[in-house]
């Protein structure tokens, strides 16, 4: 028996550059097209937020000088430019896609309503929701968590480029653990930065399950749906 039907799937803009200093690596992009494209035909329901680091993110612009808003408003661009490239990936794999944006931009996207995602979704598309909130303070993180608490999805999954929550930096400390499973409340008591406090409190507010894993790992979402034990996942107790 499967356990999710529907889940927002957050991608970070960092993964996408791949092997690259900066921009989209065209590998990187095609492997994540083909493993959303097999999850999609397996029947899960899939909306994706997606970030924009690795093109422009609004924090690192305000220490140079920029405007946080104008800044901000930056990485929200740089977000719609990567939901197009995975749009257009996923077309080419053969799946149905569409993009929709928190801001109105048509023709590049749809202007985001709950109903009409809800519907591509129902009718096996996948979709993309670029542009984060819509407004400046706020990181894809939150954006991820507000979308999936608004299309009622089962879960959220955090792609990164570990294998799950641990203990401390694992790139840091080799003598970091993975936690298996870990409550909200834990996460908050140990300090752990799995995304932002406003997507954690988010996500424990409205009772929204977080998966962080490995989605460099080719074949890990397959995995995730066929309930085997792939990185972390974060409740409420």
């Amino acid at each position: 028996m499967r356990l999710f039907n529907k889940v927002l799937l957050k991608l970070s803009g960092e993964s996408l550059m791949g092997a690259q200093q900066y921009g989209i690596d065209p590998v990187r992009l095609s492997d994540y097209a083909e493993e959303i494209k097999e999850a999609a035909f397996a029947g899960l329901q899939i909306a994706i937020v997606i970030g924009g680091g690795n093109i422009f993110r609004g924090m690192s612009g305000a220490t140079k000088g920029f405007d946080r808003v104008k800044g901000d408003q930056m990485g929200m661009l740089a977000t719609v430019i990567n939901s197009l490239a995975l749009q257009s990936a996923l077309v080419s794999a053969g799946a149905r896609a569409r993009v929709y944006t928190a801001i109105r931009m048509e023709p590049v996207g749809e202007l985001f309503a709950k109903d009409k995602v809800l519907e591509s979704l129902q009718a096996g598309y996948v979709c993309i929701i670029a542009g984060g909130t819509g407004n400046p303070y706020f990181t894809t993180d939150t954006a991820s968590a507000l979308r999936g608490i608004e299309l009622e999805a089962d879960a959220m999954f955090k792609g990164t480029r570990v294998d799950g929550i641990y203990t401390a930096d694992p790139e840091k400390d080799p003598n970091a653990t993975r936690f298996e499973s870990i409550t909200f409340d834990e996460v908050y008591k140990r300090g752990l930065k799995i995304m932002d406090l406003t997507a954690t409190a988010l996500c424990k507010e409205n009772n929204l399950k977080v998966i962080v894993f490995n989605m460099d790992q080719k074949g890990n979402l397959l995995k995730i749906l066929r309930n085997e034990k792939i990185g972390t996942i974060v409740y409420n107790d």
